[in-house]
């Protein structure tokens, strides 16, 4: 299963919480691909996020993190950097 791991810094979280949440944003990342999601936050930066998602394919994925759409959304909400965006692959997960 492909993943987006994005890590970001927003200016106010709950700014950027509140667009993310909005029905547009659901709809938004619902129509271009994304399954499901989840969300992190850094130890000492609540400000610095890492986001992680779920989509059922390489080219979705990729399509949605190189879209235009998804960059102006981004700096509408608030968001003042990112940091890195890797299209990634889980191969193994186990519990200890």
């Amino acid at each position: 299963m492909p993943y987006l791991l994005t890590v970001l810094k927003v200016d106010d979280y709950e700014r950027w919480k509140t667009e993310f949440d909005c029905e547009e944003g659901k709809a938004f990342r619902k129509s271009n691909g994304m399954k499901s999601y989840q969300l992190f936050r850094t130890e000492g930066d609540p400000s610095t996020l890492v986001l992680l998602c779920e989509f059922d394919s390489f080219d979705l994925a990729q399509k949605f993190s190189r879209s235009d759409e998804l960059k102006e959304i981004s700096m509408q909400s608030g968001v003042i950097e990112e940091s890195g965006s890797w299209i990634i692959e889980e191969i193994e997960k186990k519990s200890v």
